[in-house]
């Protein structure tokens, strides 16, 4: 399996779908609610995702397909090669008119994210990585390939210091929503009280964006319990070929599933992965969200 060519296939495709989105207007007739008010999708995202299925069909008819918008409860990866794909992940900053949006397609080889394409079409941002070969950043068309992180990560990880990415999520009571407050005001909250006064928390509204920041070493963690898979396929590899580690975000658990739905991305550092994730982990305490297993 030609990985190199694959990624370029990737590639061209996403910026595909980015000209779709980034060409198009969103209109209050073409948002619709699925979980909530906070969990939309607009037409677009459909369009996107049937353009991307298309191409890749037709080029790679052996392999599965996992899409946001497609996907039916039940379905599961398998050792197939499969790529996995959200077609605009930031949907709601999208609806908004914020830049923040990107079109996410990984390919997963036995469950493993292998290649990774994050693509913002409005800020022209490519984020890219194989397996084995790195992980790289590429700014407008014919800009210079940067390798990953962009940031030097020669600083130790800490959480004083810490910059974390979070996310609200689309569950605004019961205990998804209670643990989010927990672990959100531990974190800002000053040592006098318990908590852990990190430098700051981020909501950037897209989990593949935010974990390619990591990679970039533009923020140093991320934290989400509920997210999907095809939030987090694509930017895994990156995030992992930067020097990153993703584990689970319920304590304990160090080698997580691609599709288990609790994530803890932390970039590349000469020291402190495993201190600040288990110091991340204590602050969850006996308390788990209803994600996964």
């Amino acid at each position: 399996m030609d990985l190199d060519a694959i990624l370029e296939d990737l590639v061209a495709v996403a910026r595909q779908g980015g000209w779709i989105i980034s060409s198009s207007v969103p209109s209050a007739s073409g948002v619709e609610s699925k979980k909530s008010s906070a969990d939309l999708v607009t037409e677009i995202d459909r369009v996107v995702e049937r353009t991307v299925f298309g191409v890749l069909r037709s080029k790679y008819p052996s392999f599965n397909l996992i899409g946001e918008e497609s996907w039916k409860h039940g379905t599961s990866l398998d050792d197939t090669p499969t790529f996995v794909v959200d077609p605009v992940d930031g949907t709601s900053n999208y609806v908004h008119g914020l830049p923040d949006v990107c079109i996410s397609i990984g390919l997963v080889i036995k469950r493993r994210s292998t290649i990774g394409v994050v693509y913002n079409p409005f800020h022209n941002e490519l984020w890219t990585a194989v397996t084995g070969s790195g992980a790289f950043y590429q700014k407008g068309f014919d800009g210079e390939r940067s390798r990953l992180p962009l940031k030097s990560n020669s600083e130790r990880l800490s959480m004083q210091t810490a910059c974390i990415g979070i996310e609200w999520g689309s569950d605004r009571e019961g205990p998804n929503f209670d643990l989010n407050l927990k672990v959100f005001t531990k974190l800002a909250s000053t040592q006098a009280t318990g908590g852990h006064m990190v430098n700051s928390l981020r909501c950037t509204g897209s989990a593949a964006i935010t974990i390619c920041r990591v990679a970039a070493g533009q923020q140093d963690m991320f934290w989400e319990c509920g997210s999907w898979i095809w939030d987090v396929a694509a930017a895994w590899c990156i995030l992992e070929e930067s020097g990153g580690m993703m584990v689970d975000g319920h304590p304990g658990n160090w080698i997580p599933k691609l599709d288990g739905r609790r994530y803890l991305a932390v970039r590349g550092a000469p020291g402190g992965q495993r201190e600040i994730v288990e110091d991340f982990w204590a602050i969850l305490g006996e308390d788990r969200s209803t994600y996964g297993d």
